[in-house]
């Protein structure tokens, strides 16, 4: 097993989609990156304390590798925004990676330089790339929000087309 921890803007969206992969064994919804130790929602969302909100990906790379995991990241979210994803604007939104390897470090590096180099995206990818130093579990109601809140406005019009879009671009990748 192997983890990858990501940011690209709300966890309740990148929680959904990775909780579809085939391969994926868990995924976590918390904040990494910052100072304060084990903060809160509140605290998190004044974009004072450093974190960024991010999923920890626990998943066998056996059946999905860290490439595979990125090109999801890099597919269902915008890398060349920086600090902000759609409405939801602060330092607590970035698009970051924080590697638990070297070796993760390097593909990141890889897949940004050649995702640059042709010209994927109309702007450059401003992803941190940063060594993880901490993740912090989110509270409860932020655990499996999507799958507990169907209904919920937030879901039915920002992760229902995420979903969506996802589902069809790696549908050979779905559980």
């Amino acid at each position: 097993m192997e983890i990858a921890t990501l940011g690209a803007g709300c966890f309740w969206c990148t929680e959904a989609i990775y909780k579809e992969l085939r391969g994926v064994e868990s995924v976590t919804s918390g904040y990494s990156g910052g100072d304060i130790i084990n903060p809160s929602y509140k605290e998190v969302s004044t974009g004072s304390t450093g974190h960024a909100e991010v999923i920890e990906i626990e998943f066998d790379s056996t059946i999905i590798s860290f490439t595979e995991i990125l090109e999801v990241f890099f597919s269902t979210h915008d890398p060349t925004t920086l600090n902000r994803q759609g409405a939801d604007v602060g330092s607590q939104y970035r698009s970051a990676i924080f590697y638990h390897s070297e070796t993760q470090k390097e593909i990141a590096e890889e897949i940004v330089n050649r995702l640059n180099k042709d010209k994927v995206f109309n702007k450059p990818i401003v992803t941190e790339i940063t060594a993880w130093k901490n993740f912090f579990r989110a509270e409860e109601y932020h655990q499996d929000y999507y799958e507990n809140n169907r209904a919920q406005g937030y879901c039915q019009f920002v992760i229902v087309p995420k979903l969506n879009k996802f589902r069809k671009i790696f549908r050979d990748k779905l559980q």
